[in-house]
């Protein structure tokens, strides 16, 4: 049907469903109205990036006025921005999973709320690259936990559950396709590993604590990029997950820096 779905039966029971950190409801906004022809959703971890984003949607697509004064949607909540620009959606995610598991929660409740079909999510971001050139683009074709598996772990009530983080590869290879009329950026698919933390759980080592050795350190960026892992990021496992099982067409891609 192309709609996007929420695989929650408690929320039929509700009379009212709150995005609280959307700053957004369904008996306050006529959601339908805001956001029904929404086809397109950019997600990225600063709010200030993603406003940019969508001033530069709003002049690569041609409406009316320069963008400069596009309104931040959320403004009554200082957890997430979100900002429009046509059927494109720009939203800032803040950092690691916890944070955008909760906005994209709120964001797919939203979608199906407002009765959009065939949407396309796209996270956007910045990473840490693995043995490629500094300024490569990334476009995961999976999404995968520190171990190098395929896999979304959360604790519910006590019990671990695994979740599924393949990406749509089609998608993949049509933005592939699309990044080969910009030869500026040196564009690959690839694996990305999702870790919970910036410091330690990415190697690093510069962290207030530090465990391992810098050879150790090497080993294990040699296994991960034998594993297919060409980028290291926070949010990719949770955002393909619950991007699967909500029915979105997903796709991260992540301009390298390191």
């Amino acid at each position: 049907s192309g709609l996007v779905l929420v695989k929650n039966p408690h929320l039929d029971l509700m009379e009212e469903d709150i995005l609280y950190h959307l700053d957004l409801g369904t008996k306050t906004h006529n959601l339908p109205a805001m956001f029904g022809d929404i086809k397109f959703v950019c997600v990225g971890g600063s709010r200030n990036r993603m406003r940019a984003f969508a001033q530069f949607m709003h002049r690569e697509l041609g409406l009316a006025g320069d963008g400069e004064d596009v309104a931040d949607i959320c403004a009554g909540s200082d957890r997430y921005a979100m900002y429009r620009a046509g059927p494109v959606l720009s939203i800032s995610h803040g950092m690691g999973i916890p944070s955008i598991s909760i906005m994209l929660h709120e964001l797919i409740k939203l979608l199906h709320h407002a009765k959009c079909r065939d949407v396309t999510i796209i996270r956007i971001g910045t990473s840490g690259g693995l043995g490629i050139k500094a300024g490569s683009v990334v476009i995961t074709d999976t999404a995968v936990d520190s171990s190098f598996q395929p896999r979304f772990e959360q604790v519910v009530l006590g019990d671990v559950v695994v979740r599924s983080t393949e990406l749509d590869k089609d998608l993949a290879e049509e933005l592939l396709a699309c990044s080969r009329e910009i030869p500026d950026f040196p564009t690959l698919i690839g694996r990305t590993m999702c870790t919970y933390d910036f410091y330690e759980g990415q190697g690093r080592l510069d962290g207030a604590l530090c465990s391992f050795s810098s050879e150790k350190k090497l080993e294990y960026l040699r296994r991960a990029y034998d594993a297919g892992v060409r980028n290291i990021e926070m949010e990719s496992t949770a955002f393909a997950a619950l991007c699967g099982l909500c029915g979105l067409k997903g796709e991260s891609r992540c301009f390298h820096l390191l």
